[in-house]
């Protein structure tokens, strides 16, 4: 369609005959996320209220759709890409924010941390060197005052205000930690995401939202003891990138929930249901 015919297609979306609107919205659908600066282009120049509310709900739906077919076409390429992934996630609360800005921000963490590094590092002296950088220097730290606030599941959002949760500052610490070459991956913990290293025999673990604290296997153990559950390889070994961004989908609806917001969880869970297969949900 040409742009006046898309206008005049969008002009008909006030029609008083109820058929005729709802053949516009459902013409205006189809076209996709395609037509969303003209729908927006049509809001900043109506007076109508009700129009402007149609059109904002026609918007919302459109960049829902089309996020929800990008979060598929990621897990089917296989989902290699996590800062991708969680720029996805972010992208339900915040459609503008541009992934590229992203990843300046972690390519300036990862070079101020790259600085810090010094060939034949024992793994230990690597997390510290990596600890001292993210923690100390650049001053990142949990969100506890704010713990089930949506922001926290926000990449962009906890990258600029340098507080976030288990999750979201695990993506951060192990994105950095692989580009260092070091072998880091997320473990799915119950109640609480982690990392381990892990690498010819060694293996120990790292509590992000801790600052970085080194825990042994003991130490997971007894984790798992005080929760009264069986010591399942889930709550050792790495998990898959798919597995963080549904934990990290998991978390929005649970902060929307908790924000009683049921209509944005619900959303949510309809994105994790898009990339879910029938698995039993850990």
């Amino acid at each position: 369609m040409t742009k006046n015919e898309i206008k005049a297609l969008i002009s008909l979306l006030d029609d008083s005959d109820y058929e005729v609107a709802s053949y516009v919205e459902k013409q205006i659908v189809q076209l996709g996320e395609g037509i969303i600066p003209f729908l927006e282009e049509e809001w900043e120049e109506t007076l109508d209220s009700d129009l402007q509310k149609k059109i904002e709900d026609l918007i919302h739906n459109l960049q829902f759709e089309g996020l929800m077919r990008r979060l598929k076409e990621w897990k089917e390429k296989g989902a290699e890409d996590l800062v991708e992934g969680m720029y996805l996630v972010n992208s339900y609360l915040y459609p503008d924010v541009d992934f590229a800005n992203i990843s300046k921000t972690l390519d300036q963490l990862y070079f101020d941390a790259w600085t810090h590094m010094k060939d034949e590092m024992h793994p230990y002296d690597q997390v510290k060197s990596l600890n001292n950088v993210l923690f100390r220097e650049k001053r990142f730290s949990a969100n506890t005052k704010n713990f089930h606030s949506p922001a926290n599941s926000m990449l962009h959002l906890v990258l600029e205000s340098k507080r976030g949760n288990p999750l979201t500052l695990c993506v951060i610490y192990m994105t950095l930690a692989q580009r260092l070459q070091m072998p880091v991956y997320g473990v799915n913990l119950p109640n609480l995401f982690i990392l381990t290293y892990k690498l010819d025999g060694l293996q120990f673990y790292i509590n992000v939202y801790n600052k970085g604290l080194i825990l042994s296997k003991a130490d997971i153990d007894n984790y798992i003891l005080q929760l009264n559950l069986n010591p399942l390889d889930i709550f050792y070994e790495p998990c898959s990138n798919l597995d963080i961004v549904k934990r990290a989908l998991r978390n929005l609806a649970f902060s929307f929930e908790k924000m009683d917001d049921p209509e944005k969880a619900t959303e949510v869970t309809k994105l994790l249901d898009s990339i879910t297969d029938d698995e039993l949900p850990i």
